[in-house]
């Protein structure tokens, strides 16, 4: 059985090395950076699942008082079809809708359809908006 539990320090490595697996890392992004600005804002929302102790899953999330957004939903590929994602995904959003979270967005490459498909299974759809994205501090 995956234990949720907070994201730790210490996990930081077996984190990386999972959301590279997964191919959720771009160059433009430095991973190790996310984590540390995450851990300066709502850390609680930043979520691991330990099997036997080692992480196999991950969810980043926030809420700004108008929405939730999730990030770096990551399940190890020997660990899917398990309900690891979708365990995660029904805590965060256990955890969102107790802070008063109205809507839970999520933004998915257009070309990952394995996650689009789990996003729609689980009551995701597409919303008619365009994302915009400016960076303000390169990595």
């Amino acid at each position: 059985m995956m234990k949720i539990r907070p994201f730790a320090p210490a996990d930081e490595g077996a984190v990386v090395e999972l959301w590279q697996r997964c191919a959720l890392t771009r160059p433009w992004n430095d991973p190790r950076k996310d984590i540390q600005r995450k851990l300066t804002t709502q850390a609680e929302l930043f979520l691991v699942g330990d099997l036997e102790g080692s992480i196999v899953a991950t969810i980043m999330a926030g809420y700004d008082g108008h929405r939730g957004w999730v990030n770096y939903l990551a399940v190890a590929p020997a660990h899917r079809s398990k309900g690891h994602g979708r365990s995660l995904m029904r805590r965060i959003e256990d955890l969102l809708a107790a802070r008063g979270c109205p809507k839970l967005n999520i933004q998915v490459r257009a070309d990952n359809l394995e996650a689009l498909q789990f996003y729609r299974k689980i009551g995701y759809v597409a919303d008619e908006a365009v994302s915009l994205g400016k960076r303000l501090i390169p990595d």
